[in-house]
């Protein structure tokens, strides 16, 4: 393992390109952390890993691009690798950076003045955009298919008329039909009596289609004793005829006259117009219950358009969601659409600075913000306490940063176990419960070694008596009369918090006090 840059003196400003090459057995087990920090050069950019095979082993080289904008003479911290289970640290780098040359043949000019700059806007809105055109495709598909007026076929045309326009339209139809030319009377005669059995169905007896001659006969005579139908005798006996001979037609084969047929067209014709003579007409109470029963089905054809465009639009929603969630995994759709507390953090912006004196440099999710350490009078001349924090023990990520400078230690020596047996009683103090630990050498990229101590514990759930599963790791440093502590608790099944403290652990530097 070795690391090497292209150069170890630039100019103010200008980028030099730093290496990190390790030769291993198998590219799975090297990992190169993320938060890689380079201070005081600062990082433009992290380039892909370049593999190479050489025999029976693999060349990997990491590149970074480095600059500053200080002149002067400085330091490129150790960098940590991890391959397998073990860490390894490259060797410090020392870089020296120039001032740039001025030409004075040229002249000496003023300093330019302030120029406005246009803040580079977010592509948020391109996302918006794609989304509500898709939405609007889809609206417009829907509203095509489903609420559209859609112009009538001549079927429904024909539906919607009355059964008296309906009986005498179809009549008109028959007529022009190829039935009698082609001697088929069969059809004829099935055709021209369904026309006034469909008709006397609707408007005088509603079994009419379904019933024999003789069944049909028989309930217009009983009608028209009840005076609920003003047909004559003749009347009756002329549709009784019709349809009689009808049924030899199609039962018995008989085959009449073509004429004969013609002027049963007719007798049906004339029959129509004193059916519906003879019908009473309509009370308004009926005329009422007719409005209210088409009213009522407009209602249900609309009801109907309503449940299948949300049946329509459930359907593409599930598909879409069922789609993303095969490719990108159901865990990682369902937060980005709901939202997750640690997915944000781990997504936004995230903040590099210094906490307390001697500072302790840590990235972050969010800044750090001073907290009161709560001392007593009599604590407060033993030692000087600086706390910086987000969030607490009982919310889903916490983090703190704390320094404590001893007063007056003489011979004594600060114990760091004794110091995390107190963090640990912090935690149980705020309601922390069956707390598992346990302890490992931690370093830091610069070459900085503490006592790291993790583990499992279950946390308080506000507002209940429940608790719930959670991890915690406690960094501890000292030098001389000072102890540099991290905090870290998270809820232990939430992956987006793993991440986040991955890349926290990573980044942290001490700094000394001179600095």
């Amino acid at each position: 393992m070795s690391s090497t840059i292209d150069s170890t003196t630039i100019k103010i400003g200008e980028q030099i390109t730093y290496h990190i090459q390790v030769e291993t057995d198998t590219t799975d087990l090297v990992v190169f952390p993320e938060g890689q920090t380079f201070s005081p050069l600062e990082m433009i950019e992290s380039y892909a890993i370049d593999t190479l095979k050489k025999k029976d082993k693999f060349n990997l080289i990491k590149k970074y691009g480095l600059t500053q904008f200080d002149s002067g003479a400085y330091i490129i911290p150790r960098q940590k690798i991890i391959i397998g289970d073990k860490t390894f640290f490259t060797d410090s780098l020392k870089v020296e950076v120039n001032n740039v040359e001025v030409d004075t043949t040229q002249g000496i000019y003023d300093i330019k003045p302030i120029i406005g700059v246009e803040k580079s806007g977010s592509d948020w809105w391109k996302y918006l955009l794609i989304t509500l055109l898709i939405i609007g495709g889809i609206a417009s598909l829907l509203y095509w298919l489903i609420w559209r007026k859609k112009p009538l076929t001549e079927e429904e045309e024909i539906a919607l008329l009355p059964p008296y326009d309906r009986a005498k339209l179809a009549l008109k139809k028959l007529d022009e039909s190829p039935y009698l030319e082609n001697q088929n009377l069969k059809e004829y005669y099935s055709d021209l009596t369904f026309i006034i059995r469909k008709y006397l169905d609707e408007k005088v007896y509603n079994k009419a289609l379904e019933s024999t001659t003789d069944e049909l006969i028989t309930r217009l005579n009983i009608l028209k004793e009840a005076n609920q139908v003003d047909l004559s005798n003749d009347d009756i006996k002329n549709l009784e005829r019709i349809l009689k001979r009808a049924d030899l037609v199609k039962f018995a084969k008989s085959a009449p006259d073509v004429e004969l047929a013609k002027i049963d067209r007719e007798t049906i014709d004339v029959e129509i117009d004193h059916v519906k003579e003879a019908l009473p007409e309509p009370t308004e109470e009926e005329k009422l219950l007719d409005e209210k029963y088409r009213a009522e089905q407009e209602r249900k054809k609309k009801r109907n358009k309503i449940w299948l465009t949300v049946g329509i639009s459930v359907f593409l929603l599930l598909a879409t969601f069922t789609g993303l969630s095969i490719k990108y995994g159901f865990d990682l759709v369902k937060d980005t659409i709901i939202g997750h507390d640690s997915k944000e953090l781990l997504e936004g912006n995230w903040v590099r600075s210094d906490y307390g004196f001697p500072p302790i440099m840590i990235t972050t999710p969010k800044v750090l913000k001073r907290m009161d350490a709560g001392l007593s009078e009599k604590v407060a001349q033993q030692v000087d306490i600086t706390i910086f924090g987000y969030g607490s023990l009982i919310d889903k990520f916490n983090v703190v940063v704390g320094t404590s400078k001893y007063k007056n230690l003489g011979e004594n020596k600060i114990d760091l176990e004794q110091i995390i047996d107190g963090s640990l009683k912090t935690y149980e103090a705020a309601g922390a419960q069956n707390i598992i630990t346990k302890k490992d050498k931690f370093v830091t990229p610069n070459g900085a070694e503490g006592l790291k101590v993790y583990g499992t514990l279950q946390m308080p759930i506000p507002g209940t008596e429940g608790v719930e599963d959670g991890k915690y790791i406690l960094l501890a440093f000292t030098s001389e009369n000072v102890v540099q502590q991290v905090s870290l608790s998270w809820k232990q099944d939430d992956t987006y918090a793993d991440q986040i403290i991955e890349r926290i652990l990573n980044s942290v530097e001490l700094k000394p006090a001179e600095e």
